[in-house]
């Protein structure tokens, strides 16, 4: 009997242990639970032998929880740090570590302060949360990042922050094992960085008259002089002393050649046309940029020897993106230096002045990154690639032996919308919820085990056109923050993603602490067009209990008493759902509302010559007849994006069918490059192979009604309906991103 206890024990031991999940974010690489359990202690006794800084940065962070005092190692010390036998020096070795928790103490182990620090982070969130309970399970974690480079973005150009706010935003990383925060310092619409050679970029680029607000279509504007703003050399001096203290590289930027207004308002000689310039006052991309002459890099390397000697990283980011190649078409210098230089064309000049910045970072024993538009025309030697349009530019990079950072805007843009935009603050546009963050993997399937070496890690992004303060910083950024540290750190698992959920929602209680003005978007009921029974249905979802979704179809405002969602809700005629989320009876979510369109195409099967942007496919095909038409306003999951390519679209209606009517949207945000369709036509065909067409619809109609298309086409009766409409081509001179593809967004296709 004994003996049966015994293995009765040990069975329920293992079984408790089996079921233990760890409130930890990212996850750790390896969790093995032990026996016994660390009791809390009252007084924390520390090694007196810990790294100083980093031993005082966890006292702060814990101080409300214990005191604390020294000993030595053989006087009962409850946390104490050794080191791992010697180990090559890579990035990753530095930040390995070990906790091995037992009844007795707490021994981290590591290769270095940073792994050390690392580990901190870690004991922090246990002792948050088992401070309750007031005992620690006896376990040992092993631990190590996937990827080098981890990385956050923000830019201070369109809106600034102050160096508290910056400081904050280091912590952030700091807490969930970030350690690169790419600081983007200079733009068109401002100059944030004092560079005692040019006191002019700051006395004049610093501050524009004004600032855009609302939605860019409706080119409004605020009145209000914005700056002077701007980071003196001795704040970043200490940003970067922040940063250090916590084990995080800064990489600044310093745009180039392309958004360069504010830079150019100061020092106007240093651009192909005479000006006068301004910084600019809208969003976008403007074809005012750097001349490639000798006094522009003569002011490009004297800028570049302040930075390098505030800023320690090895990577210097140069920009290097959405560079218009008009001025330089147009400038006698620049046809000349293409010619002397044997070029091929504009682009070939963007790769001679990357290349001659490059030569010149090198030569003070730095390295340049860039965004992927860097490819243009060839690549600099040494170049490492930040590849932001899609992976493209970083699975180039890595199969011509190049480093990249995986920062692709589809999952790595954290100003797109993260919850329906009707219950969300103001965005740039697209739509990346937490669930897809998490899914990102930053291996390309492209590359092979040798390449995707190249890959140094994963970064994401924040652009601050729309983000008027920190608190809207805070709100963008969590909690899809946690996501990306997991993904980074190589933890991540799609197909456990409920589980990972459930650690973000634990995590909202020391967000809370911190006073973190965090989205509560994962709370909403989301939606999703399904197809059902040739149409459509709408699921919904929840990350609470689905059983407390109630739901309305007369577009009402939800209540406790409202139906309670059971399976998707089939959609056969145009109407609008409302849902939201009730606990014991009380409203807890935003309600959100999704109004239907019901067309003969709705739920049919489409099919698309040329598939949208990875940055604006959310639903792919199937959201052209999905029964939701796209608001203009906002660029959300409701929109199909299309770089420089037609929308052929052919929908089977799977039997002959009657209509006389077709209509879809297109939209016009030339700020952004997005413009009106060129042209449009409709075909039929009986067997899917012949198609007759069967009306034109010309750029002047589509001009006149706003890109709000809906044509009579006379009483049509087929079994398939084909849509081509035409991209405008290549932006013309005079336009935000001349001679780059244009964008062309479309929403519904429909017919009746």
């Amino acid at each position: 009997m004994q003996r049966f206890l015994l293995i009765f024990s040990v069975l329920c031991s293992t079984f408790f242990c089996a079921q233990i999940r760890l409130n930890l974010i990212p996850y750790p690489q390896k969790v093995e639970f032990l026996k016994g359990e660390f009791i809390i202690p009252k007084s924390l006794k520390l090694d007196e032998n810990l790294p100083k800084k980093e031993t005082a940065y966890f006292k702060k962070h814990t101080a409300g929880m214990f005191t604390f005092n020294y000993g030595k190692k053989d006087e009962g010390v409850h946390l104490v740090n050794s080191l791992f036998p010697p180990q090559p020096a890579s990035d990753r070795q530095k930040e390995k570590y070990s906790i091995d928790i037992s009844a007795k103490e707490i021994v981290i182990t590591s290769n270095t302060d940073q792994g050390y620090f690392l580990a901190l982070q870690t004991l922090i969130q246990l002792f948050s949360q088992y401070k309750d309970s007031g005992k620690i399970p006896a376990m040992k974690i092993e631990d190590e990042p996937k990827f080098a480079w981890r990385g956050m973005h923000l830019d201070v150009s369109r809106h600034f922050f102050t160096v508290e706010e910056v400081k904050q935003y280091i912590d952030y990383l700091a807490m969930y094992k970030l350690n690169t925060f790419h600081w983007h310092l200079t733009d068109d619409q401002g100059w944030r960085i004092e560079i005692k050679k040019y006191p002019k970029l700051t006395q004049i680029g610093s501050k524009r008259k004004e600032s855009m607000i609302g939605a860019y279509v409706d080119n409004t504007f605020d009145g209000k002089p914005y700056g002077p703003y701007f980071y003196t050399q001795e704040q970043i001096k200490d940003v970067v002393k922040y940063a250090e203290e916590r084990h995080i590289t800064i990489v600044p930027e310093i745009e180039m050649p392309g958004h360069a207004l504010a830079a150019l308002s100061a020092y106007p000689e240093l651009a192909c046309t005479k000006g006068p310039f301004e910084p600019a006052t809208k969003w976008g991309v403007f074809d005012d940029v750097f001349c490639p002459k000798d006094e522009t890099f003569k002011f490009l390397e004297n800028v570049l020897d302040e930075v390098i000697k505030l800023f320690p990283s090895k990577y210097i980011h140069i920009g290097g993106d959405e560079c218009p190649k008009t001025r330089w078409k147009e400038c006698a210098h620049c046809q000349e230096l293409i010619k002397k230089n044997n070029l091929k064309d504009e682009n070939g000049l963007q790769s001679y002045f990357i290349h001659r910045i490059e030569k010149y970072v090198n030569s003070k024993g730095r390295k340049i990154i860039g965004w992927d538009e860097i490819l243009e025309g060839g690549l600099a030697p040494n170049a490492a690639v930040m590849s932001w349009t899609g992976i493209k530019g970083g699975v180039e990079a890595a199969k011509s032996g190049h480093f990249a950072v995986m920062t692709p805007g589809s999952y790595c843009y954290f100003d797109h919308y993260q919850g329906d935009p009707a219950t969300e603050p103001n965005a740039f546009g697209g739509f990346t919820p937490l669930d897809k963050v998490y899914s990102y993997n930053p291996i390309p399937e492209e590359l092979n085990v040798q390449e995707a070496k190249y890959i140094l890690g994963v970064q994401a992004n924040l652009w601050t056109e729309y983000i008027l303060d920190f608190k809207q910083v805070q709100y963008m950024i969590f909690p899809r923050l946690l996501a990306l540290s997991e993904v980074g750190w190589g933890t991540s698992d799609p197909k456990n993603y409920k589980e990972f959920e459930s650690r973000v929602i634990n995590e909202f209680k020391t967000l809370d602490k911190l006073g973190v003005n965090y989205a509560k978007s994962i709370y909403n009921v989301s939606g999703k067009v399904i197809p059902f029974k040739n149409g459509v249905a709408y699921e919904l979802s929840t990350s609470q209990n689905p059983k407390g979704i109630r739901y309305t179809l007369d577009g009402k405002a939800p209540s406790a008493n409202s139906p309670s969602y059971q399976n998707p809700v089939p959609v056969s005629n145009s109407l609008t759902i409302k849902s939201a989320y009730f606990e014991n009876g009380q409203l807890k979510s935003a309600v959100s509302s999704q109004d239907f369109t019901i067309s003969k195409t709705t739920g049919k099967t489409i099919s698309l010559e040329e598939q949208p942007s990875e940055n604006y496919s959310f639903g792919g095909s199937f959201t052209l007849v999905d029964g939701i038409i796209g608001n203009q306003r906002q660029l959300g999951k409701t929109w199909l994006g299309f770089q420089g390519k037609d929308v052929v679209a052919t929908i089977d209606f799977g039997e002959k069918t009657s209509f006389s009517e077709v209509y879809f949207n297109t939209l016009d945000n030339k700020g952004s490059w997005i413009h009106f369709a060129k042209s449009a036509q409709v075909f039929i065909s009986d067997n899917g192979t012949d198609f007759k067409m069967i009306k034109e619809i010309g750029k002047e109609d589509i001009l006149s009604v706003n890109g709000k298309i809906k044509v009579n086409v006379g009483n049509q009766n087929s079994r398939y309906i084909k849509v081509k409409i035409e991209n405008a081509g290549i932006i013309p001179s005079g336009n935000p991103g001349a001679d780059s593809k244009a964008w062309l967004f479309v929403d519904e296709i429909g017919a009746n």
